[in-house]
């Protein structure tokens, strides 16, 4: 099927579904084993359904990628809100920046979506726009970043650029975890912890106001 033809966006349900069938299959089958008679069969649709909503088979792939990415970023984004809110105080920003780092590590690092992404990545990355692809992008990054600045017009930051402010302390707490450890998930690893509270108290030493 031609992948340059005009894609429906059809119903709700009916993509969720294809999508859901697309993923469970590329997981225990892998891509190249996987049909789309078989993703059609699962998801209660017709081949033609799957055609219409997403093209072919190597972007229904990209689909089931990006929507796993899309639901990471709404856990950052939702951490976010809760963890670093418009009520932290210079007193305790520290737990605050603490408390956002163990979420993302556990309830995302550690999350099977997560999971989902990286073993679709490195298992099909053959079958993905580009080598290393990454359906997140630099969202993480400017979704701290905006954090950063806020308290930056507050005073409980000095950033005069928060977008590189996040993305030195995305390496001082998550990169250092992955360096050391191999993992940054610390629901399944207790040394975790200890890397991402010196990880916040370097970055707070850099950036806390003078």
């Amino acid at each position: 099927m031609p992948t340059t033809k005009t894609l429906r966006e059809g119903s709700t349900p009916k993509r969720a579904a294809i999508l859901t069938a697309a993923r469970e299959l590329f997981l225990s089958d892998g891509f190249d084993r996987s049909s789309v008679d078989a993703v059609a069969a699962r998801a209660g649709v017709s081949k033609r359904t799957v055609y219409d909503y997403f093209g072919d088979k190597r972007t229904l792939l990209q689909a089931v990628v990006d929507a796993v990415g899309q639901s990471l970023i709404t856990t950052i984004r939702s951490t976010l809100d809760e963890t670093l809110t418009d009520r932290t105080g210079d007193a305790d920003l520290e737990d605050a920046l603490v408390a956002f780092s163990m979420r993302i590590a556990t309830d995302m690092l550690g999350s099977a979506e997560y999971a989902t992404l990286q073993r679709l990545v490195r298992a099909e990355s053959g079958h993905l726009p580009r080598p290393g692809y990454n359906s997140m992008a630099d969202t993480p990054d400017e979704a701290l970043a905006e954090r950063f600045a806020a308290f930056g017009t507050t005073g409980l930051l000095d950033v005069p650029d928060p977008r590189l402010a996040a993305a030195q302390f995305i390496a001082l707490t998550f990169g250092v975890a992955l360096d050391r450890l191999g993992s940054a998930n610390a629901a399944q690893d207790d040394r975790v912890r200890p890397l991402l509270v010196e990880g916040v108290r370097t970055f707070l030493r850099a950036y806390r106001p003078r």
